[in-house]
């Protein structure tokens, strides 16, 4: 007899138990559809992209909302190749073996944010284990040539945890981004199944040591919802958060980027993210984005304009 399952109930914690012919992979609820990416403005952020060989998240993760994103010239500049050395189980960009590093690569990052116009730019990079410092001097190094091409736009940058490379924070930090952003992703009891190279309190006391380093910095995090996880588990990752004075929390729903990967255990409604977003903000954080599709980047140039007015307050 088959399992029947309902979309917005919780499903079994393991994917291996959940019936394989009921995935979520082919079905998504209304609130989860997007607009295809065709404007003009689409098209002039993927030439500006391209002629300065650049690599964005948007496209390497495949994120829902690359249309709205592109029309307005907001693009998340993903550095250090296209291939990461680990392999996440929610993650779309490719495992493998990376290359060398771009010399040029953060003088042309500086140049693209200076052909879109952006007041806010964010900088993310896939996970280079391979490197002795995991890359944090490439992500200074790109600091520095945005602060240099455009000495207005604010920075946030998106790390990996730097997992066993001692210095390497302290090194971003240094270049004095304004937003230092690592996401914690799930819950810690998923961390096997869903981020194994990672080890969650590592990346918690990451979060910690930026705000220590230099209080003035906002800091933020964030992690999906619909991977088996439970209420009290998104409530005790609230806290600790909180604990480590993070900022800015942000709330997204998983969506399985291919049949390979993670199964979608469950699609939250909106109703869900905005009382999740009223308990964060009860909790105590400056600036929470909660919503289907929420991500670490989504309109985070007027995110960051109202972080600045909640401290402010």
């Amino acid at each position: 007899m088959a399992v029947v399952y309902d979309i917005n109930q919780p499903r079994p914690r393991h994917p291996e138990k959940a019936h394989k012919a009921d995935s979520a992979f082919s079905k998504k609820p209304d609130w989860i559809r997007v607009k295809a990416p065709v404007s003009a403005g689409y098209n002039e952020t993927h030439a500006i992209v391209r002629a300065n060989g650049l690599h964005t998240v948007c496209e390497e993760a495949g994120c829902p909302n690359i249309g709205e994103c592109w029309e307005k010239k907001h693009a998340t500049f993903m550095i250090m190749g296209d291939t990461c050395t680990r392999a996440c189980a929610f993650c779309n960009v490719k495992t493998g073996l990376p290359g060398a590093l771009d010399p040029t690569e953060p003088a042309h990052v500086g140049e693209a944010t200076a052909k879109l116009g952006l007041a806010h730019i964010v900088v993310t990079s896939v996970d280079r284990d391979d490197l002795a410092d995991g890359g944090a001097q490439h992500f200074a190094d790109t600091i520095r040539a945005i602060r240099s091409a455009c000495p207005q736009t604010t920075i946030e940058v998106l790390t990996p945890d730097f997992l066993r490379k001692e210095g390497a924070l302290e090194i971003v930090v240094a270049a004095r981004p304004d937003v230092f952003n690592h996401n914690l992703e799930t819950v810690p009891s998923l961390y096997l199944s869903v981020r194994p190279g990672a080890r969650y309190f590592h990346s918690l006391r990451q979060l910690q040591r930026a705000k220590e380093i230099d209080s003035a910095m906002f800091t933020k995090s964030g992690f999906m919802v619909g991977l088996g996880e439970e209420r009290n588990e998104v409530l005790q990752v609230m806290d600790d958060l909180r604990s480590a004075n993070v900022d800015f929390l942000t709330i997204g729903q998983y969506l399985q980027p291919t049949r390979k990967h993670h199964e979608v255990m469950r699609f939250v409604p909106p109703d869900e993210f905005e009382a999740l977003k009223t308990v964060a903000y009860a909790k105590g954080f400056l600036m929470v984005a909660a919503s289907p599709l929420t991500r670490s980047s989504h309109h985070a140039g007027e995110d960051f304009a109202r972080l600045k007015s909640a401290r402010a307050r």
